[in-house]
């Protein structure tokens, strides 16, 4: 298949150990391109421990996997409020997404609608995290740091949001064609699967689940397409803190890392390649793209565990998030947030 980028690289498939690989002209893969400076906050924005220092001083590193804290009332508030604003930002910046723009120029959009809201960017000089987003491009499988390259027809991005607030991290992710009609079906079949294993992963979340089967969820869907889960990243707890327990695998497992109950915070973001899961980090130490330069495509929630079922609080805002091509206009948690047992 041909991938409409600048240079109009031509792909083509290998099988390797009954595997599928990507091989692709060296000028058709992400390069690191120039970083700018850190954005500033204003000083009046409550910001987390780690703004200045780069080097969070409260940790959770005493805390097993599986003891994972239940959030009061006035947190789940609290985190329902800043999930509604990173929601926001990413709607405002994925909708800039287009042909020509630089992920430098998406980053500013983010950082200036972060600080319009008074809240600050989680991501920034997290252990020294030099911009405000994550900007993932074809291969990168997360963390991309946001430069000076503009974006190809037929690329596919992933935006992660994630804002503090009032002392409580929201996180978010979503991927976005540039240019869908450019885009090739591989890509589209890609976000497709990736969406809908996601989506099965959080239907299956309610009140005495044990967070290691949704691996299991995630690879029943995307193996038989071909695809693989990367094992290198994996969801979180969040609140207060912007990781914390459980971890959360995206593939199929037997770690003991708690069973759901109310009150509890986390986040579901699988990271699912068309070729090999494994990744290779770039110097700068965040970026990672996959070793075969497939491509790789990513979707998170921030979801709390209710006495009925599972709401997402970084859910699509009825009548203002844009429907992208894979969502159903119907899904009452995708786009409105909340599910009950009785909606599964």
């Amino acid at each position: 298949s041909v991938r409409q980028q600048k240079k109009k690289a031509t792909l083509a498939k290998k099988s390797i150990s009954g595997q599928k690989k990507w091989v692709r002209s060296p000028n058709d893969r992400q390069i690191a391109g120039k970083v700018s400076k850190m954005r500033s906050v204003p000083k009046e924005i409550k910001r987390p421990d780690y703004a200045e220092s780069g080097m969070p001083t409260t940790l959770d590193t005493l805390r097993p996997s599986w003891m994972i804290e239940t959030k009061s009332a006035s947190d789940i508030e609290k985190m329902r409020q800043v999930g509604s604003l990173a929601r926001e930002v990413l709607d405002l910046t994925g909708q800039a997404v287009t042909p020509g723009i630089t992920t430098e120029e998406l980053d500013i959009i983010a950082h200036e609608a972060i600080i319009e809201r008074g809240a600050y960017p989680s991501p920034l000089n997290y252990h020294g995290f030099p911009k405000s987003i994550c900007t993932s491009v074809n291969e990168v499988i997360c963390h991309g740091i946001p430069n000076d390259q503009p974006l190809h027809s037929g690329d596919i991005i992933n935006l992660d949001i994630t804002v503090y607030y009032n002392g409580f991290h929201g996180d978010c992710s979503e991927m976005f064609f540039v240019d869908q009609e450019a885009t090739d079906q591989a890509s589209k079949d890609l976000i497709q699967c990736t969406f809908d294993a996601w989506r099965a992963a959080i239907d299956f979340c309610k009140p005495g689940q044990a967070y290691k089967d949704i691996g299991a969820i995630i690879d029943d869907i995307i193996i038989p397409k071909g695809y693989q889960s990367v094992k290198q990243f994996c969801g979180h707890g969040i609140g207060k803190l912007f990781h914390t327990a459980p971890n959360v695998l995206h593939y199929k497992n037997s770690e003991p890392n708690g069973i759901m109950a109310p009150g509890h915070v986390f986040t579901i973001e699988p990271m699912i390649c068309e070729g090999t899961q494994e990744g290779e980090l770039w110097q700068d130490n965040w970026t990672c793209t996959t070793k075969d330069l497939g491509r790789s495509a990513q979707f998170e929630h921030t979801l709390l565990i209710t006495e009925s079922g599972v709401e997402a609080l970084t859910a699509k805002i009825p009548g203002s998030s844009p429907i992208q091509p894979w969502e159903r206009p119907d899904d009452s948690l995708q786009f409105g947030g909340r599910r009950t047992l009785e909606d599964k």
